[in-house]
């Protein structure tokens, strides 16, 4: 069930009162409903899946090279201290014989990063929501991002980056599709 339809807001006046706040002054009084309609937004993600998003936009192509979509933007709320993290992700794949849209590689991106996540795990699923939507030869997902826990609180390191990577079927077992991937995203 989606956290607006939960009524969360609510409790968020007991939050920033214990934060030693007055939910009732003028700046706090609509933040409990903006924040519940924010977070509603920010894990919708959950509510998806895959094949709604994809929505038979697969297409009968003679074409096995790699398909690339590079710097696809994305922000998340990292479940340990419910801050935000964003950065880009490379997703290729090794096409068998149907190639997806390519509007709907950011949309899977999308869908995945709109839940509270780890930026490990996000990876893992975004790479393999595109295996199982156009069922390739090999998947690549590349992910670069800087985290506000890391960034507000803590370390307090505002330009260090976290770089993950999943690679699936030929990415993994042939250095040399996954060395022209690497090489792919460094080109710019």
């Amino acid at each position: 069930m989606s956290p607006e339809r939960v009524g969360i807001g609510s409790h968020l006046r007991d939050v920033l009162e214990l934060l030693g706040e007055d939910p009732a002054r003028e700046g706090l009084a609509r933040t409990p409903e903006r924040w519940e309609k924010a977070m509603g937004f920010l894990t919708s993600g959950s509510q998806t899946r895959v094949e709604d998003l994809v929505n038979g936009a697969l297409f009968a192509v003679k074409f096995d090279e790699m398909v690339l979509v590079k710097d696809i933007e994305f922000f998340s709320m990292c479940e340990h201290h419910l801050l935000p993290f964003f950065g880009k992700m490379h997703i290729a794949y090794l096409p068998t014989d149907r190639v997806i849209g390519l509007s709907k590689i950011p949309r899977i991106v999308n869908m995945f990063a709109r839940r509270l996540q780890v930026q490990e795990r996000l990876t893992q699923e975004v790479a393999e929501g595109v295996a199982g939507a156009v069922d390739p030869r090999g998947v690549a997902v590349m992910c670069e991002a800087s985290h506000f826990c890391m960034m507000m609180r803590g370390v307090e390191k505002q330009h260090s980056s976290t770089v993950t990577s999943a690679m699936l079927g030929e990415f993994r077992d042939n250095k040399a599709t996954r060395d022209e991937f690497l090489a792919l995203v460094k080109r710019r």
